[in-house]
């Protein structure tokens, strides 16, 4: 059955889990992933599964490889975005802006992590969905809330679907389903959806090896609302942590960079490279600094959250995406704003009882 917590009863950390049956934008899991995150209010995890999330390598030994995670960027990057701004939308609504979110991507080919659930206050899942691998005890032991999912558009099948692949160029190649190792670089300041979805989408392309660059201090003494800006550590740790928590069997490399290039300027052994839209042109400095120096090129692959060209995403997912607000120059606002308005309740608390003396 639906259930939603009167606000006396919101869950501080809470676990979402539902089966994916194809690449499609999963909307009838809207009202899921809103109710969800409506009933939580320090920490969200979503976890998908899915068959087409399996091993696709040759050797695996699956009745069902999964997907090529190169060749199908667009379609994983589009789902990741669509999750992460329903429930991020929601928190911002209801003034819950550093509600952390995170979104996994799990195959149905091995064992969900035993310490899933671990620190779980709620377990949410999908009425009528029935996940495809045993749930560990630190899930089951969590009590569970059944959320009614939206329209499914006849679609009832339990067989996982294809998206329409990516077209390829007569007479080229398809790609790797993975790069050994894969570079990104940010400065990652207040850990938010739009940098989950990059340092995602790295890891999903990467077999071995993530290197990321983040931005060094003495970098950053011009940014907006500089003093509430995450020191080195703190940023360099969560990302780490959180790339631990979406594929803990990669190796990560994660070092302070001072310049647009970092390790990508010297090592050759990096093959692609991730990039946002916004800052291309790095990537077009780091592409000639390599030729220079006689380093193989990158494969470049590139997250582009906002897209108004893209006709694979509907005009009210498009709109919900504008509204939302990936930003960490709006998270430090936000702080600096709710700082402001409880110093000055902490003032007028101060004054309230001296006004009331002085009548006496």
């Amino acid at each position: 059955m639906s259930h939603q917590f009167p606000a006396s009863e919101l869950a501080d950390r809470a676990l979402l889990l539902a089966t994916l049956p194809s690449l499609d934008t999963p909307h009838f899991l809207s009202p899921v992933i809103q109710a969800a995150a409506t009933s939580t209010r320090q920490r969200l995890v979503i976890v998908l599964f899915s068959r087409l999330f399996n091993d696709p390598l040759p050797s695996s030994t699956t009745a069902f490889r999964g997907i090529s995670h190169t060749g199908r960027w667009d379609d994983v990057h589009r789902l990741l975005t669509y999750v992460y701004v329903q429930a991020t939308k929601v928190a911002q609504d209801l003034d819950k802006v550093l509600m952390d979110v995170d979104v996994l991507l799990l195959g149905i080919d091995g064992e969900a992590p035993e310490d899933i659930g671990v620190g779980m206050d709620i377990v949410f899942r999908v009425a009528g969905d029935s996940i495809a691998v045993p749930l560990p005890a630190s899930v089951t032991s969590v009590r569970q809330s059944f959320l009614l999912p939206g329209d499914r558009d006849g679609d009832h099948s339990s067989e996982p679907r294809l998206s329409s692949p990516e077209p390829q160029d007569q007479g080229s190649l398809p790609p790797p389903p993975f790069f050994p190792v894969v570079a990104l670089g940010g400065t990652f300041d207040h850990l938010h959806a739009g940098h989950k979805i990059l340092l995602s989408m790295a890891a999903w392309i990467a077999s071995q090896k993530i290197i990321v660059g983040v931005t060094d201090d003495v970098l950053l003494l011009k940014k907006s609302n500089q003093h509430i800006l995450e020191r080195l550590p703190v940023r360099t740790q969560r990302v780490r942590d959180f790339l631990q928590l979406f594929c803990p069997g990669l190796i990560y490399d994660i070092v302070p960079i001072t310049d647009v290039y970092g390790p990508t300027g010297w090592d050759p052994d990096v093959q692609a490279l991730v990039v946002s839209r916004e800052t291309i042109g790095g990537a077009e400095s780091i592409a000639t600094h390599r030729e220079a120096k006689g380093l193989p090129p990158l494969k470049t692959f590139i997250i582009d959250v906002i897209s108004p060209s893209n006709e694979r995403i509907d005009h009210e997912d498009l709109e919900m995406l504008r509204q939302t607000k990936m930003s960490s120059t709006f998270i430090r606002e936000w702080i600096v704003e709710k700082n402001k308005e409880e110093e000055e309740e902490g003032e007028e608390e101060t004054r309230g009882p001296a006004m009331g003396i002085g009548r006496n």
